[in-house]
């Protein structure tokens, strides 16, 4: 009976051990299954402190991009506060900011080495940069933390706050945030840039009364430096400045997935002066009053690029109901789901838990409870924009003449570079337009020969005009020389050049296949009136290069004066009854069938007008076929090597074996899959890129 006994209670006791572990397992099994389930717990986990080659002891390095406007008037005084406000929040913040006005040269200067200026993005030809290329620009610096920021918003010290505790997520990640406006503001940033002053009054509680929530889009988004993407698409070339460029890219990375996305419209202290009549010490010293160019169209441009590339994501799209919101509550941050309807609270600095549950009553927690009660949904501030923005119906017509175009295009001595171009060409007008821009030439205007090219060129923000005479079916891949397509397409440019020249401009008429290594401009006015200098197409390597049809029509300047007009006129007029393309018409007027008029190698002299025609030198002005320079294994080099001011990409037969060429021979400046220029910052990322097309076909 003893043994039976004992035999009971150790059956009993292992019974009770098997219970025990029975259900120490099932706890385990139920921890682990709610650690897998797709959630919020998913995203916002332990801090980083070990994340390795960045900066985790003293907080993370921040860089703020923005793309000011000139620091001039009330707007120049907005900027000035709000660049101030920026660098007073940590030792750790740099800022860059994008622009090619000098007056933002001379007022980085005066704020230390943690502000520079980036000019090597995209603008349009009225200045304004291209957001695209900004975030492709923002998202290659090395800082922890990137920041762009609408150049009027100011900074209080608990956005930085707010960073470190986004910097702990164990997630990549995308904040963003509107900002209010405030229309009375008494306090003031003191010249160590430290401080807001005001006596008897705490500036946080201050915002809080008197800040108002508009639709004017003031946005600022803040990523961390990660592994993923901020978004899957491509971003269209959207003009900064003009709304729904942050929308865009906030529904994009919504429905990317890659970044856990959050909205901290209310966890950081940010606001813009709505007037600054009502600021003290207003208008720093130094700074005046400017007129303002209208560019209301640039906001039509955004909102087609709008309708084109978001009518998926924005129709009747509430998205902001997706994005986790962050509010600050009590010194505690809280991560609110819409759609779950739940609230997470972000554990202190020490602690590695998270514990996922709906907030209780407790009194502990009504403060927290109040903060998610009146939080202000981000969808509130900007659904109201979206209204209106897809009225504009398509094609895009926009008010581009060329009488318009060329009073704010020409350089001081009033001289233009003039381009033609079709649909057929239009990435290599693009690598034309990227190469004078990095020359820093400004003073080009673009004549679109079909409405394709016309709209492309608009959204690409230049200097454009439709010719109403321009021929139609312009064939796309057979309007080479020789063709009667381009036969019909070159008889546009003289007579684009006679009515530029009469309108008192002089033209350089460049083809969008020269490759331009110098400002040719200099040299080629040094010629002087009465004189008209063009490129030679002459092939072999010694003898004339004046010879009968050798003067290239596709490169050559004209000054605006009374003998060049009436010669060109002359040109057009026998152009017009050919059969030809216009380039033998120039040789035949001006140097006289079969080279009557030819003076010396060099030169010809049409004797009624008394115009002197000056061939090029081709070792500085080569044509396709001079020397071989396009077989050449490094033509850069090459052409550098002899001194070379423009290449030519004639002599060759076909768009598709012109565009590879010089593709493969790295004279060129556009990548057409991000819609940007070639940057120095950029190229290491295009070379994957450009081998891609070297195997392929154009």
């Amino acid at each position: 009976m003893k043994a039976y006994s004992l035999r009971y209670n150790k059956a009993f006791q292992v019974g009770l051990w098997l219970v025990w572990l029975s259900g120490f397992l099932l706890i385990a099994l139920s921890l682990y299954a709610v650690q897998r389930l797709p959630s919020l717990r998913d995203q916002i986990s332990k801090p980083k402190l070990h994340r390795k080659g960045l900066r985790d002891v003293t907080g993370p390095s921040i860089t703020i991009f923005s793309a000011p406007s000139p620091f001039i008037g009330t707007v120049g005084a907005r900027q000035v506060l709000a660049v101030r406000s920026w660098l007073a929040l940590s030792p750790d913040v740099k800022v860059v900011l994008f622009s090619r006005d000098p007056s933002l040269v001379s007022f980085a200067a005066t704020l230390g080495s943690r502000v520079s200026i980036e000019p090597n993005i995209d603008f349009t030809f009225l200045g304004t940069p291209f957001f695209h290329s900004m975030v492709a620009r923002s998202k290659l610096s090395t800082s922890n933390i990137s920041v762009l920021i609408d150049p009027e918003i100011i900074l209080l010290p608990d956005f930085i706050s707010t960073l470190n505790y986004a910097y702990k997520l164990d997630h990549d990640w995308l904040l963003v945030a509107a900002s209010p406006n405030v229309s009375r503001f008494m306090f003031q940033l003191e010249k160590s840039g430290r401080h807001w002053l005001k006596d008897g009054e705490k500036l946080q509680e201050f915002l809080a009364q008197n800040r108002e929530w508009s639709c004017d889009g003031r946005m600022l988004m803040a990523w961390n430096i990660g592994e993923q993407p901020l978004h899957a698409g491509v971003l269209p070339p959207f003009l900064y400045g003009k709304g729904i460029h942050y929308e865009w890219v906030i529904k994009e990375a919504l429905s990317s997935d890659f970044r856990f996305i959050f909205d901290a419209s209310e966890a950081i202290s940010s606001f813009y002066p709505a007037d600054l009549d009502n600021w003290p010490n207003k208008i720093p010293s130094g700074f005046s009053v400017a007129d303002i160019q209208d560019k209301s169209w640039e906001y039509s441009i955004n909102s087609y690029l709008g309708k084109r590339y978001g009518s998926l994501y924005f129709h009747g799209a509430n998205f902001s109901k997706n994005l986790v919101k962050v509010v600050k509550c009590d010194g505690h941050y809280l991560y609110i789901d819409a759609i779950e309807n739940v609230v997470y609270p972000f554990g202190n600095r020490n602690s590695l838990s998270l514990l996922k549950a709906r907030i209780s009553r407790s009194r502990g927690e009504k403060k927290c409870i109040k903060c998610v009660e009146c939080s202000r949904p981000l969808d509130r501030i900007m659904d109201c924009s979206f209204k209106e923005l897809f009225k504009l119906s398509t094609p895009l017509f926009l008010p581009f003449s060329l009488e318009s175009l060329l009073p704010v295009i020409a350089d001081k001595d009033k001289t233009i570079v003039l381009a033609v171009a079709g649909n057929s060409y239009r990435d290599m007008l693009m690598s034309w337009v990227c190469r004078l821009r990095q020359l820093l030439i400004t003073n080009f205007v673009v004549c679109a020969l079909d409405q394709e090219t016309y709209q492309f060129s608009i959204l690409q923000g230049l200097p454009v005009f439709n010719d109403p005479l321009a021929p139609g079916n312009i064939s796309f891949n057979d309007c080479h020389f020789g063709t009667n397509c381009f036969q019909r397409v070159t008889k546009v440019k003289s007579r684009l050049v006679l009515e530029i020249l009469k309108l008192g401009y002089s033209v350089l008429l460049s083809d969008v296949d020269v490759y331009w290594f110098k400002n040719p401009l200099p040299f080629v006015r040094s010629f002087g009136p009465a004189v008209l200098v063009a490129q030679s197409d002459e092939y072999n390597e010694t003898g004339p290069i004046n010879l009968p049809r050798r003067l290239n029509s596709g490169f050559y300047f004209a000054h605006s004066d009374s003998m060049t007009i009436a010669a060109i006129q002359k040109v057009v007029k026998h152009a017009s009854t050919s059969d030809l393309s216009e380039q033998p018409s120039f040789y035949d007027v001006l140097c006289g069938e079969g080279g009557f008029n030819r003076v010396g190698d060099d030169r010809c002299l049409e004797p009624e007008t008394n115009l002197t025609v000056h061939f090029l030198d081709r070792n500085f002005f080569p044509n396709g076929a001079y020397q071989g320079l396009w077989e050449k294994k490094n033509v850069k080099a090459s052409c550098m090597k002899k001194g070379c001011v423009i290449l030519h990409n004639n002599w060759i037969s076909g768009r598709t074996k012109k565009l590879g060429r010089q593709v493969l021979s790295g004279l060129w400046e556009y990548d057409s899959s991000t819609r940007m220029c070639l940057h120095s910052w950029d190229r290491s990322q295009t070379k994957s890129r450009r081998r891609k097309k070297r195997r392929g076909s154009f």
